[in-house]
Formats: C-alpha cells, sequence, structure tokens
C-alpha cells in the first residue's frame, strides 16, 4: 500500500484554511484543498501495515488502505469506486466527520498519521466533478414498500440502501427540506448546503420519494404508516437537548443552541432576512458547552459581529497531547481540540458552573457563576472564583439526552433504554417491522456512526421483508442475522 517507506520521507501536510479575516464575511466553506501531486504524496504515506487499525477506527469499515493506495497511484476513478463501497455519503464525512481513523492509524503513534480524511474528501469531490457519481436506479423491485422517518444521516443512509435493495422508499421528514442536521445544524461554512441538495437530488433520481413537512405520529399516525408500508426504519436523531435549570433560565435571550442554527442556517438559505428572532450582533453572545455544536454557534456568532463572545466547558480543560493513561493508541484521545470558529475569536474558559442569569425586563442581561476543580461527578467549587459577566444571548450547548417520545415512539408503544433511547434487537424495536438506526438508537454520536447504523439496520429490514416473502427460510434467515 502506498510508496515503500513513503512515511519515511514524506511528512504529514494539511490542506490549508481561508484567511480568516477573509472568512468570518461570508458563509462559504472555510477549508482549502490540496493540489492534485500533493495528495498523491500523501496517499503514498499509507504504509502496509499489516493491520489497518483505521477501519477499526472508522465505525464504516471504510477501505481506506485502499484508496489512499489508488490515489498514490493516480487511479480516482477506482479510488471513488473503493469509497462508495462502505460509505454512502463520503462528502458529507470527509467535512465534518472528526476523524477517527486518523486518530486510529498506526502513525499517530508517533503523532503524525495519514490524512485520510483529505484524502477522502477530495476523492468525492473530483468524482463529482468528473461525472462519475451518476444515478444508478435497481434494475428490479421487489414490490414491498418501506418508510424512513427523519433524514440526516441515518436515514438517508438507510433509504439509499433499501432502495437498492429493490424495495420502494418514501422517506418523511417533518421539516420543509431534507438533510436533518446536515441541513439545520451543521453552519453552511462547514458543509454547503449544496453539497447535500446534490445527493439528496441524486437520490430522489435513484427513486426514493422524500415527503417533507410531515411529522409522523402528528400528520400521519403512527398505525396509518404500518397499514401503509411493510416496513418502517425510525432515524428521527436524539432531539430532546439537555437543559440548564437554574434560576433566570426563562428570560428571554436563553435559547438552545439548535434553535439558534436552524435560524442561521435558514438564513443563509434566504428564508429570512438579515436580524433573525434570534441573532448574536452587537450582542454578548455565552456559549455554554464545549463541543462541535458550540464550536458552530462560535462560528455562526462571528459572522454576525457580536459585541464579545465566550465558550463555557465545565469539563477541565484537556491536555494538547494524547495521554496515554486514559486513551491509548488506537482509542480516540482525550485532547484539547481547536476549531476554525476558535482560531476566529473569542474567549475560551473551562472547568466553570454557571448558577443563575439576571435579567432586565424580562430580558438576560448577565451570567453568574464560579470555577470548578475535578472532573465529574466530584467537582468541588473554588473558593473566590465567583464571578458575573454580560450577556445578552445565551446559548445552551450541553448535547442531546434521547430521540423526542412523544408521537410516533409513544403510539408505537416502543420499548426504551435507560438512557431513553428506542432499544432493539438486531435493529428491530420491540414492534414487529419498526427499525431503528442513528441517533435515536445510540444517543447522539457522530456522523459515521449515523451511516454506518442506517445501512446495518437498512439490511436487517431486507432480511425481515425476504422472510415475508419467503417464510420457508425465516429461521435461516434468522441465522444468518445472528451470525452478522
Amino acid at each position: 500500500m502506498g510508496e515503500v517507506g513513503g512515511f519515511l520521507k514524506i511528512h504529514r501536510e494539511l490542506a490549508g484554511k481561508r484567511p480568516i479575516d477573509e472568512r468570518v464575511n461570508d458563509f462559504r466553506e472555510y477549508q482549502e484543498t490540496l493540489p492534485v501531486d500533493h495528495l498523491q504524496e500523501q496517499g503514498a504515506r499509507c504504509m502496509e501495515c499489516g493491520v489497518p487499525f483505521c477501519h477499526q477506527g472508522c465505525p464504516l469499515g471504510n477501505l481506506i488502505p485502499d484508496w489512499n493506495d489508488l490515489v498514490y497511484r493516480d487511479r480516482w476513478q477506482e479510488a471513488i469506486t473503493q469509497l462508495h463501497a462502505t460509505n454512502n455519503f463520503p462528502e458529507f464525512t470527509g467535512r465534518i466527520c472528526p476523524a477517527p481513523c486518523e486518530a486510529a492509524c498506526v502513525l499517530d503513534i508517533n503523532d503524525d498519521p495519514v490524512t485520510i480524511k483529505q484524502i477522502e474528501v477530495s476523492i468525492i469531490d473530483r468524482a463529482w466533478e468528473e461525472g462519475w457519481v451518476k444515478p444508478n436506479p435497481p434494475a428490479i423491485r421487489s414490490g414491498r414498500t418501506v418508510a424512513v422517518i427523519g433524514s440526516g444521516p441515518a436515514g438517508l443512509a438507510a433509504a439509499a440502501e433499501l432502495n437498492q435493495f429493490g424495495h420502494a422508499v418514501t422517506l418523511y421528514e417533518r421539516n420543509d427540506r431534507i438533510g436533518g442536521l446536515l441541513r439545520y445544524g451543521v453552519p453552511d461554512f462547514k458543509l454547503d448546503k449544496r453539497v447535500v441538495q446534490r445527493r439528496v437530488d441524486l437520490l430522489a433520481a435513484e427513486g426514493v420519494i422524500f415527503e417533507t413537512g410531515v411529522e409522523v405520529g402528528v400528520d400521519i399516525t403512527a398505525a396509518e404508516l404500518q397499514g401503509r408500508f411493510d416496513a418502517v426504519v425510525i432515524a428521527t436523531g436524539s432531539t430532546v437537548p439537555r437543559d440548564l435549570p437554574v434560576p433566570g433560565r426563562e428570560l428571554d435571550g436563553v435559547h438552545f443552541a439548535m434553535e439558534y442554527l436552524e435560524l442561521r442556517n435558514r438564513f443563509v438559505a434566504g428564508d429570512y432576512p438579515d436580524g433573525t428572532p434570534i441573532s448574536a450582533a452587537d450582542k454578548h453572545v455565552v456559549i455554554i458547552g464545549g463541543g462541535d455544536t458550540g464550536a458552530d454557534c462560535l462560528g455562526n456568532s462571528h459572522r454576525e459581529r457580536p459585541t464579545s463572545v465566550t465558550q463555557f466547558e465545565v469539563l477541565p480543560e484537556p491536555p494538547p497531547l494524547r495521554p496515554e493513561a486514559r486513551t491509548p493508541w488506537p482509542q480516540w484521545p482525550l485532547i484539547l481540540r481547536t476549531s476554525p470558529a476558535h482560531e476566529e475569536g473569542g474567549e475560551r474558559r473551562f472547568s466553570v458552573m454557571t448558577t443563575s442569569f439576571e435579567g432586565e425586563n424580562g430580558q438576560v442581561k448577565a451570567l453568574h457563576g464560579y470555577e470548578v476543580a475535578g472532573a465529574p461527578p466530584d467537582f468541588a467549587k473554588v473558593e473566590g472564583s465567583e464571578f458575573s459577566i454580560p450577556a445578552d444571548l445565551v446559548l445552551l450547548a450541553m448535547g442531546f439526552l434521547h430521540t423526542g417520545h412523544a408521537g410516533l415512539v409513544e403510539q408505537l408503544a416502543l420499548d426504551l433504554d435507560e438512557r431513553g433511547n428506542v432499544r432493539d434487537l438486531d435493529w428491530q424495536t420491540s414492534a414487529p417491522g419498526v427499525f431503528t438506526c442513528g441517533d435515536a438508537r445510540r444517543g447522539q454520536s457522530l456522523i459515521v456512526w449515523a451511516i454506518a447504523e442506517g445501512r446495518q439496520a437498512a439490511r436487517a429490514c431486507d432480511r425481515y421483508l425476504d422472510a415475508l416473502d419467503h417464510p420457508e427460510l425465516e429461521g435461516d434467515l434468522v441465522e444468518l442475522a445472528l451470525r452478522a
């Protein structure tokens, strides 16, 4: 794989980003690309390591060494075939996945992994440019029908796979556009929505039917859905946000992060004029939560010209290098991660506990808190560390608890796990013929897990439909499923 000994003489190279003073004035993608000859050099660094731990790091099981080698050898059309063999949407993962494959790369033992993510997105972007990605509808239809609920990466992957199996797939989305968090959560400066729409259009050309503005469980009942379709796949995501029940939470100006992010994405799409109901312009903004959602709020805030932006995280600041005692290779390392939004400005503070909000005439004006020592669940207040800061807009980006239960889940009387997610056995819920995948099943997670679970749930659903058509093979199908 790659050039023999290439990793010894070729150094890791990352593509640059657009200049900060330029990119904060628009919503175009900030990430640049490497020239083709540089990409080939990076592919050459992929060594024949015997056991490719990048496979272990990637939930999709991407054939990473294979397409790295094909890029190195300038065989790009073969590379996209290998990439699509395991990943329905590499243009999404190549932009917004945190790349656990790189953390599991054998070369990361000395902190110099192959630039897998950059090569991945370059393969798919070139494939689209060259016209290699074309609609490929199934040659034969099974006569069976499936409803997929939710159009995030898990739902789209399940719909794509089930359609390729020959089933008639209808995907329901309660919003007005397809894409779930890809559409209304991730900002355009990380994932241009034309990239999302391009793939949606391709799936439609392959036969997937999209129904937007339909909330299953409200606009159509679960019973009606089961009466229309032979099987159902629930991919509704993890939609119940974690709240912060402190005094002043009810004040205007304190919002969940997704309320703000959806409005900003709609603004970029032209749905709202500037000055939307939730705006960071000319305000003291405080973001509570240090993950990707918080960083997305930060990047959007910069583009609105706030007076100040402060991001709080209750956890202590992670170390800059992999702590071998806690997250040894090839595990995902617990290290300090700086997103492009952090590079653009704002203050970032760790080990901070918010105690209350203060307001005037019903509008939030200040945040009160103190510093803590230690890690959960043993947080301890640092005496004398109390503080107050101005806060005209507070965005709660502390993650999500579980999928929504009202409507579909309650109507189907689905079993739930201890965290409130939909419980399953081989992707099938407690309701016969109803399957689940993605964040609705596992809780909030990475896009690669969502796509991987959508693909696996589709296979389980296909086996179920095969058993309906061939009941004499049901025992064999169950055995095969258990082996899988």
